[in-house]
């Protein structure tokens, strides 16, 4: 695939055909940045290699808030929860930092740590309800998607929250393509809403969650907008499940078809599946690339990258997908290398001052998850050739409609 193709729409052909496992992608050659463009025809430099990527990553000249500017070029098609000006996300520097001492000290390693025998308990009474079940089963429904949506609603204090609205509002927040900009708008109003009135909620009756531990920090520091406030929760609710059961699903898709090989072994011990889930992080992606080549930055100042002199004012494009598979970096594949410490750090998480907060928390529910169903389930394989799987689509992220499974 070109490093053009690469960032360019799909067509409709293309929407129709069917599409491989995400561990089977053509990736960017590596190389130093080259020009491509972007679904909208704003150009973009691909950077693809490890260490420009992680350049681009933590390089204070490479700012979020820039993409935003009066006179910023269109990266998007449609809008999404991406694209919030005043969100975390899109703020750099102290403005940044502000926001992010808010809830960074609920995603400690050390914080996250306490949560492992609870989480532990939810996969076991996951697995309950799944062999309870019986045999033929789809994986999505009964494990992946509840799996996160249980932990992130114990994390938020979101008893009783409706899954199927919660799959509606994380579907239109991180669409590209799947629906129509009012669709969109739409829904993230909705959703907005929702967050608007869990605030009011834990402001008359605080808990020991989340939500309460976020107003009480924003109420000391006095200076977090309303609207700001909202953004944070609405945001942690789609971070908090959303990748974890992509990447989960994702995960399976590999372990149960070309890395069958490895299922004995990942139910041996948790820290095989600790070394099998960093190696699944690095080499299984989110998406594929079709609508976002990779995290978006924007030149605040002229800046040399793997050679090149990137202008002010430019758009680039760090392929987090390609730098974790930079033969330079990682000489390996997953069927040689599942079990094996990294090589290097992995870039699926970002880097800098952006790195993903709930990075640990991700971490704990894959090595729970995949370690504890391979112990129980110790024959399970799935009943429809990979090939055949129907997959999400027109989304930042890209995983498994459904995973038929038995045993």
């Amino acid at each position: 695939m070109s490093a053009e193709n690469s960032a360019t729409a799909p067509t409709a052909a293309d929407a129709a055909a069917p599409l491989p496992p995400l561990h089977c992608l053509r990736l960017l050659e590596p190389g130093p940045p080259r020009l491509g463009k972007l679904p909208t025809g704003t150009p973009v430099w691909l950077v693809s290699r490890h260490a420009d990527v992680r350049q681009v990553l933590t390089d204070p000249r490479m700012g979020r808030a820039a993409l935003y500017a009066p006179d910023a070029p269109a990266v998007a098609l449609v809008p999404n929860i991406l694209g919030d000006p005043e969100a975390m996300l899109n703020l750099d520097g102290t403005d940044h930092q502000r926001l992010r001492r808010t809830v960074q000290r609920a995603f400690t390693p050390r914080a996250i740590e306490r949560w492992r025998p609870w989480v532990a308990s939810v996969v076991e009474h996951l697995l309950d309800e799944l062999i309870d079940q019986g045999s033929p089963v789809d994986l999505v429904a009964a494990y992946t998607r509840p799996l996160p949506v249980a932990v992130i609603s114990k994390l938020m204090g979101l008893d009783g929250l409706d899954g199927k609205r919660l799959a509606h509002w994380s579907d239109h927040a991180l669409s590209t393509t799947a629906y129509t900009a009012e669709a969109v708008g739409a829904a993230l109003a909705d959703f907005a809403a929702f967050g608007a009135e869990l605030i009011a909620q834990r402001r008359a009756s605080p808990g020991d969650d989340l939500v309460s531990g976020l107003l009480a920090a924003a109420e000391e520091r006095g200076d977090i907008s309303e609207k700001q406030l909202v953004s944070l929760v609405i945001g942690l609710v789609v971070a908090g499940h959303e990748t974890t059961m992509t990447t989960l699903g994702n995960a399976l898709v590999y372990l149960l078809g070309d890395g069958r090989d490895a299922w004995q072994r990942l139910a041996s011990d948790e820290q095989s599946a600790t070394a099998a889930t960093e190696q699944l992080l690095r080499a299984v992606p989110l998406g594929d690339g079709q609508h976002l080549p990779g995290l978006l930055r924007r030149a605040v100042a002229d800046v040399e990258i793997g050679g090149v002199a990137i202008p002010a004012g430019s758009v680039v494009a760090a392929d987090t997908t390609a730098a974790n598979h930079d033969p330079g970096v990682f000489t390996g594949d997953l069927l040689t290398e599942l079990f094996a410490p990294l090589a290097a750090p992995l870039l699926t998480f970002g880097a800098g001052p952006h790195h993903c907060l709930g990075a640990w928390l991700a971490r704990m529910e894959l090595e729970l998850a995949l370690h504890r169903l391979a112990r129980r389930l110790p024959a399970l394989r799935l009943t429809e050739p990979v090939a055949s799987l129907d997959w999400r689509r027109g989304l930042l992220t890209r995983s498994p409609q459904s995973l038929p499974a038995a045993w």
